[in-house]
This record gives structure tokens, C-alpha cells and sequence, in this order.
């Protein structure tokens, strides 16, 4: 069955921004390249080719092999293979190291960023064309990671955090926790498999790094996805010019903070920056592995708690002999992938791109080609017996974006055997004041003031009294408004987006093997609609 297509802007879980930037608006058009196609990317691939060159891609392909030793598929080693010739691109996604693949979001992305690298090896076969997957591993920001929902509990690892990369922490407090998640799953073909995964990685690994890279590799690594840690010294070597920049220019500050501007103008107060930029957009690592933002100082730099100081000689040298100490923010961080990535495309959620959309410009500063932005699927995963519920409610896909008071009174009002809108009375109302206004204005206009206090007070008590009738005949239909209320749950939890809120495992586990088949024959990257999808009778 194929998927109900629903626009973005409709859905109204994305911000104006993004929806404008779907709909090629004009006032955004200096922040980006323009629509994704494949024509475009066939465009970008040449503009690559020409920057990224022949020794990074070396140095690139041999990271990685070091990376995955002995564990990577045939496929994967072959796409790392590929990546150290000219005529081979990356397309790629990023994310935190989210427990358990954390949003059920994660998957989305990966599996768009497989499809769209298949779309263009069939549009361009003398072409090799990578999905990649970019470990957020030097994020510091330990609570956001550190939990998943199952269904309707929050598996979390309660792992004291030092401030330090999340990517190389230590996975033995973990094992508690996968042991508590593990007695959920149950004894079907499918808990098996989900703890086969968890042994696999988090259980056979030593760092959080490692455990991501070996769980999502068994996903997805028979479709050749690569995933790169890019807390490596020899990839940093890559990025000294960049680095060196901001130190000495602060250009990304100037830069971002230009193009803020530019965009308040265009949206006026309906704007707030994604990410604000910082004068120094860098961290340090310490001797005991603490990330630590750094600043300016009249004399020089310094760790923002004052530790460590530099002067910019002393900065420069450091940068140079241990290139592994510095560490990119938000805002620089997609700069060093485009550096060490011969990449086109970049796919990320509507957050991701609403700070990509800032920094089209330090891009051309630096003299980096910045990669097309393509927002990733987004879907409604609607079990089979789910769908037969709001058939029997006669509830239509786009019914359920509406917020679940909305959405019920909507239904009570239509399903309800008396007519609960009193609209009627209010037009009768209005021409009845009307009258009264001409003859008040013709007798003494000094009653004009009581006359409109009474108008208003009398609309009031009809919209007091259209909303008593709406509540008592929700107490009548009480099973109606519970049905509603359950359905709207299971679709939208706590009122979010169920790929926000839900967790893969939650659904593969009622799902089984055939979700991932439905996910990779009905997410289409270049098909820039909200999806509903219903899933098979398992």
C-alpha cells in the first residue's frame, strides 16, 4: 500500500522556516543551493571532484579501515575501497550516539541517506556514490544521549557524566541498564534478535563510539553504510586551515552573524537563530579528556573556565602538534565533515538544517563547496489494526494533526445527533445589534458605549454557552472521546510526533524483520512530503 502524502506545512509540527525553505521561497535563497534533484547533485558531484583531493581521499579510506579492523561487511569494505577514487561521493547523515538508536527518526535518516545514494547510481553509473553516518562522537552532552522510550517506559543510563566527548566513555555502568530493557522484550523471533544487536555491540564493546558504530553496522551494514568517528588526529590534520582561521579572523562568528541578520530581516520577529555563534566556535581537550569551550582574551585564548591560556602563538603551535586537542561546536562541525567528506548532500531533520541554513557563507569564506540540504523522511508508522480503528471512527490522516482537543471536539461535533454550533445564533445576533446601533445613533449616540458592552457581553455567554453543551455531550459519548483519545496516543505521544518520541526497537519488536523492508520500499528522499504509512498485518 503506498503511503499518504501529507505536506509539511499542513502538519504544523515545522517551523515557517523550514517549510519556506521546502517551498524554494525567495527569501532564503542565498542560504542554500537551491531544490535537491538529481540533475543538481550530478552538478555538485563535478564542483566536488575538482576541491577534494586525491591524498585526503586516501588518508580518508585508510581511517576508516583502521576504524572497522576486521568488523565491517563485504560491502562496507568495498565502499571504502571506493572512497579513495576520484569518481566516488558521499551522501550523508549525522546523529548523536542516542542509546538504542534513541528517536525512531534515526532510522529515517539512514535509510533516506541509502536511498538517495541508489537514486544516483542509477541516474549516474560510472559513479560510486557512499552513504555515510557521522558519529557525533565529540558531543559532551551526556543526558541528551542517555535514554530511549520503549513503548511506554524510559530506559535510562544513569552513567555519571565527566564533560568529557560521549564517544569514549566507558560502557560498564551500561550493562545494568540493558539487562532492565532486555526483561521487556520478551521471548518471540524478534526480542531474540534485538538482544543478538545488543550483544553484539554494547555488550561486546569498550566505548560508546564502538558500541554505535557496531549496532548500526548491523542494521544497515549489508547496504554498505560507512560510519566515521571523526575524533581521529590525521582527519583534525585536515581541518588545521579551517582552525587556524578562526583563530586568527573569528571568521564563522562575522560570518553567521551576518547571515542571522540577514534572515530577521526577512521574518522579523517569526525568527530565532538555530545556533547563536560564538566568538571562538571551538573546544579543547585536556589532559584528562574534559571538553572545554574556548574564548578570546585580550592577550590571547583561554578555556572558558580560565585553566588553560594560550597566546596566539602558543594556540598556533598547539594546533599544529596536536591537532586531536581541538574539537569543532554545532557550527563548525559541518564544515570539517564537508573538509574530510567528498561529499554532495547532506540529510538532517528540520533542526539540523535550520543552522546549516546559517552558514552558506562562512562555507564560502573558508572555501569549502556547501553541500545540498535535503530534510529527511518523516513518517507516521500506523499498525494495520490501527488503521481499521480510525477507518471505524471515520477518521482521515490529516484528522490526526490536529491537537487532541481540537480533534475531539471536531468529532463529537460530528458525530453528535443535535447541532452543537450556535453560529447561527450569533448571525441572527448581529443583525439584531445592527439595528440597534442605527437607532441608538439616530436617538443619542452617548449609548453607543453600553450598547456595545451588552453586544459583547451576549457573544460571550454564546460561546460560554456553545462550549457547556460541547462538554455535556462529551459525557454522553464518553466511550467516543476515549477511543479518540487512545488512538490519537498511539499516533501522536504526549502529543509529539511519534518519530520524536518513539524508539526503533518499539516497533521492530511487534513488527519483526518485514519493518525495515516496509521503511526502505516506502521512504523516498526526494519526495518532500510527511508520510503515513501502514504497516502489513504482522
Amino acid at each position: 500500500m503506498s503511503p499518504t502524502r501529507i505536506s509539511y506545512r499542513e502538519t504544523g509540527f515545522f517551523s515557517p522556516l523550514i517549510c519556506d525553505y521546502l517551498d524554494d521561497h525567495a527569501r532564503l535563497r542565498t542560504s542554500h543551493n537551491g531544490p535537491v534533484t538529481l540533475e543538481a547533485l550530478g552538478k555538485q558531484l563535478e564542483a566536488k571532484q575538482k576541491s577534494f583531493a586525491t591524498d585526503h581521499r586516501q588518508l580518508l579510506a585508510r581511517v576508516l579501515k583502521e576504524q572497522y579492523g576486521r568488523d565491517a561487511s563485504a560491502k562496507v569494505e568495498e565502499n571504502i575501497a571506493l572512497l579513495a577514487k576520484e569518481n566516488t561521493f558521499t551522501i550523508t547523515t549525522g546523529h548523536q550516539l542516542n542509546l538504542c538508536t534513541g528517536p525512531l527518526y534515526f532510522v529515517y535518516k539512514i535509510v533516506s541517506t541509502i536511498a538517495l545514494c541508489q537514486q544516483l547510481k542509477a541516474k549516474y553509473p560510472n559513479k560510486h556514490f557512499v552513504p555515510v553516518y557521522w558519529m557525533a562522537t565529540e558531543d559532551h552532552d551526556f543526558e541528551e544521549i542517555s535514554s530511549f522510550r520503549f513503548d511506554d517506559k524510559k530506559i535510562k543510563w544513569s552513567s555519571p557524566a565527566v564533560g568529557g566527548p560521549v564517544g569514549r566513555m566507558q560502557l560498564e555502568s551500561l550493562q545494568p541498564v540493558l539487562d532492565h530493557f532486555e526483561a521487556f522484550l520478551g521471548n518471540s523471533q524478534a526480542a531474540h534478535q534485538i538482544r543478538e544487536w545488543l550483544k553484539n555491540s554494547y555488550r561486546s564493546s569498550v566505548t560508546l563510539a564502538e558500541a554505535t558504530r557496531k549496532l548500526v553496522h548491523q542494521l544497515f551494514g549489508a547496504e554498505g553504510l560507512v560510519i566515521i568517528d571523526a575524533d581521529h588526529r590525521e582527519l583534525k590534520q585536515l581541518f588545521v586551515p579551517v582552525m587556524e582561521k578562526e583563530f586568527r579572523d573569528q571568521l564563522s562568528y562575522h560570518s553567521v552573524l551576518q547571515t542571522i541578520l540577514n534572515i530577521k530581516d526577512q521574518y522579523s520577529s517569526a525568527y530565532s537563530p538555530q545556533v547563536n555563534p560564538r566568538e571562538v566556535n571551538l573546544f579543547y581537550f585536556d589532559a584528562s579528556g574534559q571538553r572545554d569551550r574556548l574564548m578570546p582574551t585580550p592577550d590571547g585564548f583561554q578555556t572558558v573556565e580560565g585553566k588553560i591560556q594560550f597566546s596566539l602563538e602558543e594556540i598556533m603551535a598547539e594546533l599544529q602538534q596536536f591537532p586531536e586537542r581541538f574539537s569543532p561546536n554545532v557550527l563548525l562541525r559541518p564544515v570539517y565533515q564537508e573538509v574530510i567528506l567528498p561529499n554532495l548532500c547532506y540529510i538532517g531533520g528540520g533542526g539540523e538544517l535550520a543552522y546549516w541554513l546559517q552558514l552558506k557563507h562562512y562555507f564560502e569564506k573558508v572555501a569549502v563547496p556547501f553541500p545540498y540540504l535535503l530534510l529527511r523522511n518523516s513518517a507516521i508508522l500506523v499498525p494495520a489494526k490501527t488503521e481499521r480503528k480510525l477507518k471505524k471512527l471515520h477518521l482521515q490522516p490529516t484528522d490526526l494533526f490536529l491537537n487532541r482537543t481540537s480533534l475531539i471536539n471536531k468529532k463529537i461535533r460530528a458525530v453528535s445527533n443535535i447541532d452543537l454550533d450556535l453560529s447561527p445564533f450569533k448571525v441572527i445576533l448581529e443583525k439584531q445589534f445592527a439595528q440597534l446601533h442605527e437607532l441608538v445613533q439616530e436617538t443619542d449616540p452617548s449609548f453607543l458605549g453600553t450598547v456595545r458592552a451588552q453586544e459583547k457581553k451576549q457573544f460571550k455567554g454564546i460561546d460560554a454557552l456553545e462550549k457547556r453543551l460541547l462538554q455535556a455531550q462529551k459525557k454522553k459519548l464518553v466511550d467516543h472521546v476515549e477511543r479518540l483519545s487512545r488512538v490519537h496516543e498511539q499516533l501522536f505521544p504526549q502529543q509529539s510526533l511519534q518519530e520524536r518520541h518513539q524508539n526503533f526497537f518499539s516497533f521492530y519488536l511487534r513488527e519483526g524483520a518485514p519493518l525495515l523492508h516496509t521503511l526502505k520500499a516506502q521512504l523516498d528522499p526526494l519526495d518532500q512530503s510527511f508520510l503515513w504509512i501502514t504497516l502489513p498485518d504482522s
